[in-house]
């Protein structure tokens, strides 16, 4: 087992919390290449046979622009918050049909003190979130051994968002009311810091991706996807 983050990746981290600009980037580059981005990029390469394991039609790709690691550059042309960088890095773990068609995904995020990996969709398009909701309302029972069961619920949280009311065409009443009234379909799992800078990281992230995919596999069938 071979150790991917150590130390120098929470430092380099906590310290571009403190100084998040520009000119302080270009002058601590050489950090972020060899203490984050290069050994997020060996991560994600070293993952691709365990996720392939879970599912043939899912990709780590470890390509240094446009695969699964996310940029490290914030968009700011919306936001409030104009700092340029994320005190963070994450990764994507995407359908291999996501560039055609809205699909759920695994995701992996470093950041000190707030280490999780995720599942799901998150935001989907309106029209996503109807598919989603009327499966679960046709299927309630697969959704239940999916999401509910103990083993599942003892590890991960599902995301709350939701709405006030039931979504229109569907019942108050209903069983899983809650679940037809949520906005994001998405389970979160915490990892501990020790493990991230740890020899048995991947094992780890391997491994919750396993105990999460009967989530993803749901919603695949949701949306007519191949899990």
């Amino acid at each position: 087992m071979s150790q991917h983050f150590s130390d120098k990746t929470f430092k380099f981290l906590r310290a571009l919390a403190r100084n998040n600009e520009r000119e302080w980037f270009h002058a601590h580059k050489e950090g972020y290449e060899q203490h984050l981005r290069q050994p997020f990029l060996r991560l994600i390469a070293d993952l691709q046979p365990d996720l392939l394991a879970i599912s043939q039609h899912y990709r780590a790709d470890p390509k240094p622009v446009g695969g699964s690691l996310f940029r490290i550059h914030r968009d700011t042309r919306f936001s409030n918050d104009k700092t340029p960088y994320k005190p963070w890095s994450g990764a994507r773990f995407f359908h291999e049909r996501s560039k055609q068609v809205e699909a759920p995904s695994f995701y992996l995020h470093v950041q000190p003190g707030n280490c999780f990996i995720g599942a799901g969709l998150w935001h989907p398009e309106p029209e996503t979130q109807r598919k989603i909701r009327q499966f679960i309302f046709d299927n309630p029972g697969s959704w239940k051994a999916a999401v509910q069961a103990p083993a599942f619920k003892r590890r991960f949280d599902m995301e709350s968002e939701s709405l006030s009311r039931p979504p229109r065409g569907f019942p108050s009443d209903h069983e899983l009311i809650a679940d037809l009234k949520r906005k994001n379909f998405v389970a979160m799992a915490a990892l501990d810091d020790e493990v991230v800078l740890g020899p048995r990281l991947r094992k780890s992230v391997a491994d919750a991706f396993k105990a999460v995919s009967p989530l993803v596999d749901y919603l695949c069938a949701a949306l007519d996807l191949e899990f």
